[in-house]
């Protein structure tokens, strides 16, 4: 008689519903079961590389409801699994490769909102990876980038441990205050704070709210020391963040691109919980679908609550929305809604279309040792195409923390001049060849840092003008730009330099309802954005004194 595989029943009838629409999900959580399904279909071909092993599915969720809760209501009583958290673990587990029959899956990123339990599914893999996996010397890591965090998921783990009637007697676990260990394999189970160095042997990895880490120095670490491991895991449980230089931020976009089937990784298992991009997020039945334990372990009046202060709250709208819809939004006073900037994404934008044309370039140079922008804007027909060009030293982009200059430097949206400072020189050339190809109606620059360059500028024959940074000089075109962003009519090229400082704008309102460009933290450079205000000065400007001729003839 077949054994039941309830859980992996479960499972599966998540991912079809979730297809069907009959559970409301996002377009990533459909994109992740659909893959799911279409690989049950092929998994018996001959060219199928993997096969589903459904009793290694059953067995991880047959260990997980063995374990108790631990905190809240539910504090001592066995942990039943929903179907959403049947579906992460049947295919982490379930997943096997044909060649060698080991698992598929060497990485999980999980973005799931607050409350979710999210910490509890991070305790059970690694309890299941410490002891169940038959591997020697298992060594098992909860890393985070401060002690508190490290130990929301090992906590949990360590009190599962101690809870569940026979765990510790029947793997002959050791329960330490600050570690778990089993003496007869030599496997343990342990926190770690930061770069955790060399010499560790992961074969798994948790990295809880991966998005409050600055650099990838702990995840990297922990990569290059699962070498000698058969089939290791990491695994990133994580809430969206703000920080969008971030290495979570590019472990996303890296999971949300192979869910689309933009980029190949058969080894990544994502799931991401979220609203998609035309979801109202002020209709709160959008915030059910992004909380898969709603009403479970999130309560209806919780987020009813997070619901009335992001709507009534403009300081707490963007913060609410991070957290318990996973949208990636900046700081509480986050000037751009980042969800319709992201909208005015235009994949068939390509300079070269734009040859001949009349164009108003701007020109940021604030800093000699950080990031300097130049800005291309066209206006066709009231809808405005931007384009922009960045410069850094090198010895800037090489810093340990600048992993986000090294990344678009090596994906050529950055000029990397030699030495400590920017050398102009660069710029310049790239001024003279603009002029070659387009007709450059102004260059606008910041008089600051920038007078000796204006002067050979013009010396060149480039219509200079200044443009200081001031509240009159920035206010109407700060507002005309969030305008355009809004109604669809602004378009870039998805430009992550230029996406990643909008996100990093922070408007300081005035008496007078005038704005201004501010930054929450030196690192959250907006120079870019800061360009684009200036040019959008200038193209304003333009308009005006054509529409002032326009009338002198109208008035005769």
């Amino acid at each position: 008689m077949a054994k039941k595989r309830t859980h992996v029943n479960a499972a599966n009838r998540y991912a079809r519903d979730v297809v069907s629409g009959k559970i409301a999900a996002c377009e990533l959580v459909r994109f992740s079961c659909q893959r799911h399904l279409n690989d049950l279909k092929r998994e018996k071909q001959k060219k199928s590389r993997y096969v589903f092993d459904r009793d290694a599915g059953q067995r991880v969720c047959k260990f997980a409801e063995l374990m108790r809760h631990v905190k809240g209501k539910w504090s001592g009583s066995q942990i039943i699994l929903e179907p959403w958290q049947c579906f992460i673990l049947v295919c982490l587990f379930g997943w096997k490769r044909k060649s060698d029959g080991l698992r598929r899956f060497r990485e999980f990123y999980g973005e799931i909102p607050r409350k979710n339990a999210k910490s509890t599914l991070g305790a059970i893999i690694g309890l299941y990876m410490f002891t169940q996996d038959n591997e020697g010397g298992a060594e098992v890591y909860s890393g985070a980038t401060t002690e508190k965090q490290a130990w929301e998921v090992f906590r949990p783990a360590r009190l599962m441990a101690l809870k569940v009637p026979g765990f510790t007697s029947h793997y002959g676990v050791e329960v330490n205050a600050k570690n778990l260990n089993v003496l007869d394999s030599g496997s343990r189970f342990e926190p770690v704070i930061g770069n955790p160095g060399d010499g560790a042997s992961p074969h798994c990895a948790i990295i809880d709210e991966y998005h409050e880490h600055k650099t990838p120095d702990l995840y990297d670490t922990m990569v290059t020391g699962m070498g000698a491991r058969t089939q290791p895991l990491r695994v990133v449980i994580t809430t969206a963040g703000s920080n969008l230089s971030g290495p979570c931020y590019g472990k996303r976009n890296e999971a949300v691109k192979m869910l689309k089937g933009e980029i190949d990784n058969d080894e990544l298992f994502a799931i991401i919980y979220t609203i998609d991009e035309e979801d109202d997020w002020e209709d709160f039945e959008n915030w059910k679908k992004a909380n898969p334990n709603f009403g479970v372990s999130v309560f209806e009046d919780f987020l009813r609550a997070r619901h009335r202060e992001a709507t009534q709250n403009a300081n707490r709208q963007n913060i609410n929305r991070c957290k318990h819809l996973n949208q990636w939004l900046n700081a509480d006073t986050a000037w751009m809604d980042m969800v319709a900037y992201r909208k005015c994404f235009d994949a068939k934008m390509q300079l070269e279309d734009f040859r001949g044309s009349p164009c108003v370039v701007s020109i940021d140079l604030a800093s000699k040792i950080d990031l300097a922008a130049l800005e291309i804007i066209f206006d066709r027909g009231g809808n405005i195409y931007r384009f922009g060009k960045y410069y850094l030293p090198e010895e800037t982009v090489k810093r340990p923390e600048n992993t986000h200059y090294q990344t678009w430097d090596h994906e050529e949206w950055l000029t990397v001049t030699p030495g400590a400072i920017i050398d102009f020189e660069f710029i310049e050339t790239d001024l003279l060849e603009l002029k070659s190809l387009f007709e450059i109606q102004e260059v606008a620059y910041d008089p600051f840092q920038a007078t000796q360059f204006a002067t050979r500028m013009m010396a060149e024959g480039f219509p200079m003008i200044e443009v200081g940074a001031t509240v009159r000089n920035f206010s109407e075109p700060m507002k005309t730009t969030e305008a355009h962003i809004l109604a669809g009519t602004w378009h870039h090229n998805g430009d992550p330099v230029m996406q990643w400082a909008m996100s990093n704008v922070v408007a300081h309102t005035d008496k007078k309802d005038n704005i201004y460009p501010n930054k929450e933290r030196p690192e959250n450079k907006i120079d870019p954005v800061v360009a684009h205000i200036m040019g959008m000065n200038r193209l304003m400007a333009g308009v005006e004194d054509n529409e002032e001729a326009t009338q002198a003839f109208v008035d005769l």
